[in-house]
């Protein structure tokens, strides 16, 4: 169930508000005038959160890659480096 708090309680409350989203890795919302404005959540939330959606964004360009044919086999590419790096075109 999600912790719902008005912004005078993040104002007079910000203390126990921050320890609360700390200590339990969740979010709270802020209202304003009785609406929906804010969510606060801890930065420790928010980087794992970004991290997901990190991803899940490279789990979808995968699967583009797999429905488009572009992929290829890892021993593949890690050949070409080694030509390249072989070559010079890579500075290793």
């Amino acid at each position: 169930m999600p912790i719902i708090k008005s912004s005078t309680d993040l104002r007079n409350s910000y203390n126990e508000i921050s320890s609360f989203c700390r200590e339990s890795r969740e979010p709270v919302f802020i209202t304003k005038n009785g609406r929906g404005d804010l969510a606060v959540m801890s930065i420790e939330a928010f980087e794992l959160l970004n991290g997901k959606l990190e991803l899940y964004r490279l789990l979808d360009e995968g699967r583009a890659a797999v429905k488009d044919n572009r992929k290829r086999p890892l021993a593949d590419v890690m050949q070409d480096i080694r030509q390249e790096i072989t070559d010079g075109q890579i500075q290793g």
